[in-house]
């Protein structure tokens, strides 16, 4: 790889690291969503967690020397991804005794929990300040309504979670709003043309589209299953994207160089 004044694009984080935004946004999102059915179906609940275990085990995958991975735990202070995992400790803790027991205030802790996870792994991608893509400020709640409309999404599988379809909506619009502020700020950016067509898909079929056919439920059919798969499908795509194909380096500029034997 060479480096130099204009940017490159990163190879550390792969498909691999992108599955893990995915897998785990919906899975939280899910998690949340089937919290606050009353009472919560266990289904629902299980997948969700397996979906953030499957999740993370991909990014496990990416470590060179896999048996350090405990070294994340080591520096929450600094560390957004340790706080990720110590969320995700806390996560799975809550969600297993949920569903042994479906209290209200373990379902509540439970989706608390949640979001405090996809809280973290959107401010994992905020942290990395030399990649303009990722270090905008607005890609925080981008990431966060996204996992919620998906887990919405996921929810509409299982007729047992009543609130799935205005959550969907809901969240639909509000990754809209987000998606939005977010393309005001990158639109400039070397990643502009990388995240062109996945944005154009997540306000076409994303937005648009399963609005269309939440209003339209009763005459579309299988409109729910329509909608959740493009709120799933665009959300996906423009993740992997986000990470793999838009993460374009700042670049550097040396305006003095060192001269040998100078002072």
């Amino acid at each position: 790889m060479s480096y130099g004044p204009q940017p490159w694009l990163q190879q550390h984080w792969d498909l691999r690291a992108a599955a893990n935004f995915a897998l785990g946004g919906t899975g939280a999102g899910l998690v949340l969503a089937s919290a606050l059915a009353m009472p919560a179906p266990r289904y629902a609940l299980a997948l969700g967690l397996t979906l953030i275990a499957c999740g993370l085990g991909a990014v496990w995958l990416e470590i060179g020397r896999k048996l350090r991975v405990l070294h994340v735990f080591l520096n929450p202070k600094t560390s957004w991804m340790a706080r990720e995992s110590l969320a995700a400790l806390v996560l799975f803790a809550l969600g297993v005794a949920a569903l042994v027991r479906s209290e209200p205030w373990l379902l509540g802790a439970t989706a608390l929990a949640a979001l405090a996870f996809v809280y973290c792994q959107a401010r994992i991608l905020r942290a990395s300040k030399g990649i303009p893509a990722w270090r905008a400020p607005e890609a925080v709640p981008l990431l966060v309504t996204s996992a919620l409309g998906e887990g919405a999404a996921a929810a509409l599988f299982f007729e047992t979670v009543p609130l799935a379809l205005p959550l969907l909506g809901a969240a639909v619009i509000a990754r809209a709003i987000a998606e939005y502020r977010y393309w005001s700020a990158v639109k400039r950016l070397r990643c502009a043309s990388a995240l062109e067509r996945p944005r154009q898909a997540l306000w076409a079929l994303g937005t648009v589209a399963p609005l269309v056919l939440i209003l339209g439920i009763e005459v579309i059919p299988f409109a729910a299953l329509l909608a959740a798969a493009t709120v799933i499908g665009t959300g996906w795509w423009f993740k992997f994207v986000l990470v793999t194909r838009a993460a374009f380096n700042q670049g550097f500029a040396l305006p003095h160089l060192p001269v040998r034997g100078a002072r």
